[in-house]
């Protein structure tokens, strides 16, 4: 499965009798259905950690690029109006701010190392807590409620699977407790977030802008509000797309599916 075609349903099971394993590229699952999955004996497999490098790159690139409004600057820059560049168009500060995480595996920690070097507060949100030893290495707080981090950050940094638990976990009320100078940034669901409870807090600076790598449906619909607000960074859902990356992911899947056939230890098996 690539880009989470071709939908596994009922239908395409029953018509593939022989079916063994369905090999998924990337770490979400959202889009298998497990149960109905194992009642016709067929194994999954995904490619869980290969990508979690190139992710946590982005979140910091899509921090930096909203932080300091890199794509309005581009497009002032080489635009036929412009005559002068005014000395009052400002970013804000990414070094010493405050980034929360939520979400602390493997993407949330390298991110919380990216960070680290930008010398940021860092706060992070997760079904539990880290070892000491990890917190200290990247000085990150654990905050048992999401409440605490959202007020406190400056950047809130999404990286939480997508489970029935954080379906829509950011909506209008959690959007409210941030700070109105806050950006927000996903690198996990769309649907982790509200789409509708952002647009409104966008245009009516509840907080101050988004950076999107995922969002539902995707693409959006071209006439999708989100598209057309200037507080809001939007990426074609690219964590993983660099050529290394997704050349190891084809092989990882394509190992899994040979050992499935063979009947052997399938590598990334989720269970």
């Amino acid at each position: 499965m690539w880009y989470h075609k071709p939908v596994v349903n009922k239908e395409l099971l029953q018509s593939l009798p022989n079916l063994r394993i369905v090999a998924s590229s990337g770490v979400g699952i959202d889009h298998l259905d497990l149960n109905l999955l194992s009642s016709f004996g067929v194994k999954v497999s995904n490619t869980p950690f290969i990508v979690s490098t190139d992710t946590a790159d982005l979140g910091m690139a899509l921090m930096l690029a909203s932080s300091r409004r890199l794509v309005e600057g581009y497009e002032m820059a080489v635009s036929p109006d412009t005559e002068y560049f005014p000395a009052d168009w400002l970013g804000a500060e990414v070094s010493g701010a405050t980034l929360g995480i939520v979400g602390m595996g493997t993407i949330g920690y390298k991110v919380a190392e990216r960070a680290k070097a930008f010398e940021m507060k860092i706060l992070y949100h997760n079904r539990s807590q880290r070892k000491k030893e990890e917190e200290s290495a990247v000085g990150a707080v654990y905050c048992k409620k999401i409440d605490d981090l959202l007020q406190q950050s400056d950047f809130v940094l999404l990286a939480v699977n997508l489970t029935p638990q954080t379906h829509k976990l950011i909506g209008k009320r959690e959007l409210e407790l941030m700070k109105p100078t806050a950006t927000l940034i996903n690198i996990s669901r769309g649907l982790v977030v509200d789409q509708d409870a952002l647009v409104e807090a966008l245009q009516n600076k509840v907080i101050k802008a988004a950076a999107l790598d995922v969002t539902y449906p995707e693409p959006l619909p071209r006439d999708h509000p989100l598209l057309k607000l200037k507080n809001v960074i939007i990426t074609p859902h690219i964590g993983s797309a660099t050529k290394k990356t997704r050349r190891i992911m084809m092989e990882e899947m394509t190992e899994s599916i040979q050992a499935g056939i063979a009947g052997l230890p399938i590598p990334h098996e989720v269970l």
